[in-house]
């Protein structure tokens, strides 16, 4: 399954918290996409996949929206 996490225009910690919400939802295997716009999620959501130990699949940046998918390899409290 996919999940969706749609940021954009949102600012921190709004981000964070929602992907941290999506990756406790998600069943492992799910792929966690995250659309945004603020620069300082764009890191920060890095840092949080690798804090949690999940995979992140891609980064991408089109003009001023990125685009982050994140794997969920392993449960998430």
């Amino acid at each position: 399954m996919n999940i969706k996490v749609d940021v954009v225009g949102k600012v921190c910690p709004t981000p964070v918290v929602e992907t941290i919400k999506a990756l406790r939802k998600a069943e492992k295997g799910d792929v966690i996409e995250v659309i945004g716009t603020e620069k300082s999620s764009k890191s920060e959501i890095q840092l949080l996949a690798k804090e949690f130990d999940v995979e992140i699949l891609s980064v991408d940046q089109k003009g001023d929206i990125w685009c982050i998918k994140i794997k969920k390899t392993k449960e998430i409290k």
